[in-house]
């Protein structure tokens, strides 16, 4: 009887400290999720940023890709016969510069 008493006894221990353990281990998955949520939210909110940057980029080459196209047209310094001279001429220079 006695034997069976400390049996029993050890058994509740070992089932309390078994349900203690299954806490903690719940509880750190838990942890885990909500972090790993977190993180996933955090990492949506910057991708969607980048996105929204991207696309401003974007524009703005399209802008300055037609800016050049027009500037092309009428620099004098892509017109010149002589475009093999290394040093370009002032007044070329200067008529290319934004007035």
């Amino acid at each position: 009887v006695f034997q069976s008493h400390e049996e029993d006894d050890r058994k509740v221990r070992r089932r309390e400290k078994n349900r203690v353990a299954a806490q903690r281990s719940r509880k750190k998955q838990t942890q885990k999720a909500d972090k790993l949520h977190e993180e996933y939210e955090s990492l949506e909110q910057e991708n969607t940023s980048l996105k929204r940057e991207i696309g401003k980029l974007t524009d703005e080459m399209k802008h300055l890709s037609e800016v050049l196209k027009d500037h092309e047209k009428i620099c004098p310094l892509l017109h010149c016969t002589m475009n093999f001279v290394t040093i370009p001429r002032p007044d070329a220079l200067t008529s290319c510069l934004p007035r």
